[in-house]
């Protein structure tokens, strides 16, 4: 059963969120790639703040292609994560605890979002195009210089998401890999 989240997150809401979870999100959604994490916490090094509000910020890793005509944005699928794992634990740790992409995490990510009650979901990688029916509006708010990995606000509409890590640490990946080892060794 899916379960439908207005953004944005809480702590509440982290906490009652498991791996595995099927969860729709409504709501605001911020885009960043390497080339915006990676300037964003230059800029913060050198005193100037990020062009949102990071409080329980959901950030999606994406770069999405141009729109065509009558659309709000082209495809719009997940990029690996582990691309801004350099970042992560410090964009984590100024309020942006929640992420959206695809594969696995460094386990200095897992630990920064146990400790801030974080969550990382996974979208399905692929279904750029798909997922991006779901996104309703988008705002350009940073770094146009960066092209696709630019900025972006963006609003969803019951974008849809499974818990890949939740607040607690727990790791689909590591879990689903034990489950299945232990599956073939039974057998």
């Amino acid at each position: 059963m899916e379960r439908r989240i207005a953004l944005p997150m809480t702590t509440e809401i982290a906490d009652s969120l498991s791996i595995g979870d099927q969860v729709l999100l409504s709501g605001t959604v911020y885009t960043a790639r390497d080339a915006a994490h990676e300037r964003m916490c230059d800029q913060l090094a050198e005193g100037i703040p990020l062009p949102f509000d990071p409080k329980d910020a959901v950030i999606y890793y994406v770069g999405p292609s141009p729109a065509k005509p009558g659309q709000v944005i082209g495809s719009a699928g997940p990029t690996t994560s582990g691309r801004m794992d350099r970042w992560a634990p410090q964009m984590i740790a100024l309020g942006a605890r929640f992420m959206i992409g695809k594969g696995k995490r460094s386990p200095e990510v897992i630990e920064a979002i146990r400790k801030y009650h974080g969550i990382y979901f996974g979208a399905i990688g692929g279904a750029g195009a798909l997922l991006s029916k779901h996104i309703v509006k988008s705002e350009l708010i940073a770094y146009e210089d960066l092209g696709p990995e630019a900025i972006r606000k963006l609003t969803v509409k019951d974008f849809p998401v499974t818990v890949l890590i939740d607040c607690a640490g727990n790791d689909l990946y590591r879990l689903g890999r034990e489950n299945y080892l232990a599956m073939r060794k039974q057998e």
